[in-house]
């Protein structure tokens, strides 16, 4: 939601109707950085609700809370320039690889072991 309000902001602070996409930089940027976090909402939900439940509801919840800051960090840069999100980019790749693994080796458990 934090998200889709700042890009609600940067509608109104540069003048851009919807449904246009394009228009200053600076808003183009915060329109990517806002699509993209959404397109890897469903991931990061699916992988935390099944490492939460088949691995360990403590670790998964460590793990949201990392992820959604590092996609907090990685809207922050991007909004500020394109090469600034890197970093947070790669941080929040690594925590869903890793919820992956949690949710893998959950699920492994769960139905091979006794």
């Amino acid at each position: 939601a934090y998200f889709a309000l700042q890009v609600i902001y940067a509608r109104r602070r540069y003048k851009i109707s919807p449904p246009q996409t394009t228009g200053h930089p600076e808003f183009e940027r915060i329109f990517r950085a806002q699509a993209n976090c959404s397109e890897y909402f469903p991931i990061f939900i699916s992988l935390l609700w099944v490492a939460g439940i088949f691995f360990h509801q403590g670790v998964a919840a460590v793990c949201g809370l990392l992820y959604l800051y590092t996609r907090f960090r990685y809207f922050q840069g991007y909004a500020t320039a394109a090469q600034e999100r890197l970093g947070p980019l790669y941080a929040s790749a690594r925590l869903l690889w890793l919820l992956l693994g949690l949710a893998v080796a959950g699920l492994l458990a769960h139905f091979l072991l006794p």
